[in-house]
């Protein structure tokens, strides 16, 4: 009966109990999810490590509660907030609410009051409806504080009630820190809401606190003057041992410079020390705290154990899920750690990337081939260095048992790869020779007014790749060969091999000096966290599985994203075909890589080769193997990437054609027939990548075309399509020659006239 009152009384989400006592399931007790709270006194080192974070302190800004026009709470921002709080709650970690706007909430409702008040009085007196100019008295904060309070818990006991969870109030002064017997007191009370599963939402008693003691803000680990809710959200996290502390405000974290000032940049991480960097603007427009105060707050409180967070917690784009981002370990705000890694941010990286990509762009077209070149031959002198890393990747990622055979031939290198991908670099670096600069289209717009379309790269590349390191040298090139900057993102099975490789890729562009062109991103970066740096990122080209594509092109909302969802690749055995062309081509199509994204999935057969006369007969030993038929496809769109596949009969070429466009992903797709006209209307009708006529499926293939190397498989229909080389990667620009031509020329009024005159274009300019 106890734990059923208790229960009533909580809100518990989970209230299943036996009045015998032989049962009792209360998640409030549990530790099903989370282990004990880890030792206290080290904070998280990374944000990925934010996942393990049980007890959380979430601090809300005054920004954050009230409107931006300081007319009432903002009820929406408040409400998602509470969402959040409760869900995290309901997974079973210890969560806590350091809330402001108590001051401002009654502030507001003191105006509202008074303008009332003098409105009802003008109007008794005036013997008229027309009512004289109102003035509002200087409210006193701490009158403000006892009028706003109670208004404030309210708000949100409802709001968390909708979500079965309670909550308590806890008002306290600097002085309940200062005094031992309070100091435990107010440290129990904590504990034992916590054990209840009820939220605690704690403020300062604004309506009694006495003024801040000067000077007193930092004196060590035990001493932090409460002045405003960052000093005591501060104090409380160190104080009950929290793993985490989030701090929203109105902006998104802190800036290096005041934000919306020019060159301000967000700083991702933030490290003691880093503090005489920052240039702090000016404090929050309802807030009494302001940046600098946050952050002495959240040094004090990494000193002390505790992580923290500081992040927006008003913007409509991301406030519905930022605080359950952040404990997911995204990268959201500024994250205070106190260990600094070795080497540069990815920002960092990035920023290195794009100055080295345009020093590399400016090179002559003879010193990048030179530089891929010697990349070339370095993977053939280093082979041994080289295949040696990729063994120990093997040994890892077979010993691991969480990849499938498919994912392991993709990741194992060789001495046939790697000279495979030697030519294919040499052959590159005489394709490109003319590349980046070259005059696409010439026009003479008037007299002495020319105009020239020109190629130029793109700018700054992001490649993410998976299993696959052949694909470093390779995307390296093409990048080189382009002038464009790289930043790779490769898997962790292949560590240790992309490591080399991307070693031996600046051993090659140091010898013109612009080694930093091309980084590779080794830090606990996570894929959506990279796809928000669309202020430094020009183009994300995704390689790897058709989840992970899909992944990148929901993340990269602002990053144009070059890839393919699927290779559902089709073979299509037209009735007149010849039987022995399609066997091999079939076979080849399917096994002499299964795991290719331009590998057969389907092959597609015509009715009229099912019902001639021949016979066929098996012998005992296989007859054995036949022991039913093949069980039917889940669907017909799967990407099987193995020694798998699906058959399906279809009446006529045009019924492969509607079969390849319903079910196919426009990767590659093959008609095997000896009817020419049959062949055209094929090739001309599937909308496909690349098209084939008898012709396996795996020629689908940027070094099989001639372009020395890839990127990938583009499916898109816009920049660039099929596989996708150095052409892929350049996009152009408009250069107009002319001796202080005015617009105004052209006028009506104007002396002169537009002619538009083609210009043969050298084919010295072409490649």
């Amino acid at each position: 009966a106890m734990f059923a009152r208790l229960a009533l009384c909580s809100r518990l989400p989970s209230r299943n109990w036996q009045s015998n006592g032989c049962s009792v399931s209360f998640r409030a007790f549990s530790q099903a999810k989370f282990s004990l709270p880890r030792p206290h006194g080290k904070s998280f080192a990374h944000r990925s490590e934010l996942k393990q974070a049980k007890r959380i302190v979430v601090k809300l800004g005054s920004a954050v509660v009230t409107r931006g026009d300081e007319c009432g709470l903002a009820l929406g921002r408040l409400a998602s907030i509470v969402e959040q709080v409760a869900m995290l709650q309901n997974q079973g970690r210890e969560m806590m609410i350091v809330t402001s706007g108590a001051v401002a909430f009654g502030k507001q409702r003191l105006r509202h009051e008074i303008l009332l008040s003098q409105s009802v009085r003008q109007a008794l007196h005036s013997g008229q409806n027309q009512l004289k100019e109102m003035s509002i008295p200087v409210l006193e904060a701490r009158a403000c504080a006892a009028a706003g309070q109670s208004g404030l818990m309210a708000l949100y006991e409802a709001m968390f009630t909708q979500y079965s969870t309670c909550t308590a109030q806890i008002l306290v002064t600097n002085l309940d820190f200062h005094d031992e017997q309070k100091r435990r007191n107010l440290n129990s009370t904590l504990h034992e809401l916590l054990r209840m599963n009820i939220v605690p939402i704690i403020n300062t008693n604004d309506a009694v606190v006495p003024p801040p003691v000067p000077n007193s803000d930092l004196q060590g680990v035990n001493v932090i003057s409460i002045k405003d809710n960052d000093s005591l959200a501060a104090r409380l996290a160190v104080e009950m041992k929290a793993d985490l502390l989030i701090a929203l405000s109105d902006v998104e974290g802190l800036y290096d410079s005041p934000p919306g000032t020019d060159d301000a940049k967000l700083i991702d991480i933030f490290y003691p020390g880093d503090q005489q960097s920052i240039t702090y603007g000016t404090k929050s427009r309802v807030g009494i705290g302001g940046m600098e105060a946050k952050v002495k707050a959240a040094l004090w409180a990494l000193q002390g154990g505790t992580s923290v967070v500081i992040a927006n917690g008003t913007h409509p784009k991301v406030t519905g899920h930022v605080i359950t981002d952040i404990v997911e370990g995204k990268k959201v705000g500024t994250f205070f750690s106190e260990v600094k890694p070795a080497g540069p941010t990815v920002e960092q990286q990035t920023e290195m990337a794009r100055h080295a990509g345009r020093s590399l762009a400016s090179l002559h077209p003879e010193q990048r081939g030179e530089i891929i070149c010697c990349l070339a031959e370095l993977l053939t002198e280093k082979k041994d260095e080289i295949l040696s890393a990729n063994k120990k990747d093997l040994e890892i990622a077979t010993a691991s048992g969480r990849f499938s055979h498919a994912l392991i031939n993709r990741l194992a290198l060789s001495t046939s790869k790697l000279n495979s991908l030697a030519i294919g670099l040499r052959q590159l670096s005489v394709s490109s020779r003319d590349s980046v600069g070259r005059v696409l289209r010439r026009t003479r717009v008037a007299n002495n007014l020319e105009l020239e379309q020109i190629t130029v790269p793109i700018g700054v590349l992001l490649v993410i790749f998976e299993s696959r390191p052949d694909c470093l040298p390779q995307v390296s090139a093409l990048a080189i060969a382009s002038g464009n900057a790289l930043l790779l993102k490769g898997g962790k099975e292949a560590a240790n091999t992309n490591k080399i490789l991307h070693q031996l890729t600046q051993e090659a562009l140091s010898i013109h000096g612009v080694a930093d062109a091309i980084q590779l991103v080794s830090t606990r970066e996570e894929v959506e966290d990279l796809c928000r740096l669309d202020k430094m990122i020009d183009l994300i080209i995704p390689r790897g599985s058709s989840q992970l594509v899909r992944e990148i092109q929901r993340a990269a909302k602002g990053i144009p994203v070059l890839g393919h969802s699927e290779g559902v690749c089709h073979v299509y055995i037209d009735s007149d075909a010849s039987i022995d062309k399609a066997i091999d081509i079939g076979i080849d199509s399917k096994c002499d890589y299964p795991a290719a994204c331009n590998a057969m999935e389907t092959l597609l057969i015509h009715r009229d080769l099912l019902t001639d006369s021949r016979q066929y007969f098996c012998g005992p030993r296989f007859a054995s193997y036949l022991t039913f038929s093949p069980s039917e496809v889940k669907s017909l769109r799967t990407e099987y990437g193995d020694l798998e596949c699906c058959i399906e009969v279809v009446d006529s070429m045009q019924d492969a054609v509607d079969h390849i466009h319903k079910y196919g992903s426009s990767h590659t797709d093959v008609i095997v027939t000896e009817n020419e006209e049959t062949a055209e209307q094929f090739l001309q009708q599937v909308d496909s990548a690349c098209v084939f006529w008898n012709s396996s499926s795996r020629f689908a293939d940027g070094y099989r075309f001639g372009l020395g190397a890839e990127v990938g498989i583009s499916t898109a229909r816009i920049h660039a399509r099929g596989p996708v080389g150095l052409e892929g990667l350049l996009t152009t620009k408009w250069v107009l020659r002319g001796e202080g031509h005015t617009v105004a020329d052209f006028s009506e009024q104007g002396s002169m006239t537009y002619l538009h005159e083609n210009i043969p274009v050298p084919q010295g300019n072409f490649s």
